[in-house]
């Protein structure tokens, strides 16, 4: 009798070949999804990423609206908020007051970050932009702000 001819396996192949096609269409879906919640993350007060730069401060103007309470460190400025600032170029000090002439509106507020040039793409019509560099970078923050 002669030598049976050997059998072929294709299950193995077959089983490669579904792996290979299963992980070339999930991957580019994965990646374009992660893409998507970067981007929206980024776009958001919720989720920022962290930079450095040099901090750009309005300049100390003088605010007709009357005096609000002193502020304290862990004042927090949300959007909507206007603020003067009672310092310096250098070293501002912002204070919350209402909005009227000769103030500053808070548009957008930036956490974790100390990259005052978001502002520029992040919330084109700002003036100006104020930089909070804390020694813990998770409470850093930038306040893009437009003069009223």
């Amino acid at each position: 009798m002669p030598p049976a001819a050997p059998v072929r396996k294709t299950g193995g192949r077959i089983a490669l070949i579904v792996t290979l096609v299963v992980l070339l269409v999930l991957c580019p879906c994965l990646g374009l999804a992660g893409w998507a919640v970067w981007k929206i993350a980024d776009a958001s007060d919720v989720a920022p990423r962290p930079s450095s730069s040099a901090p750009v401060v309005p300049p100390a103007l003088p605010s007709d609206a009357p005096p609000s309470a002193a502020p304290t460190p862990d004042q927090e400025f949300a959007r909507g908020d206007c603020v003067v600032n009672e310092g310096t170029e250098d070293n501002a000090e912002l204070r919350k007051v209402p909005c009227g002439p000769n103030t500053y509106q808070v548009l957008l507020r930036i956490p974790a970050t100390t990259d005052g040039d978001r502002c520029e793409t992040l919330a084109p019509q700002a003036t100006a932009n104020y930089v909070h560099d804390n020694s813990v970078d998770l409470f850093d923050y930038v306040l893009c702000l437009k003069k009223r």
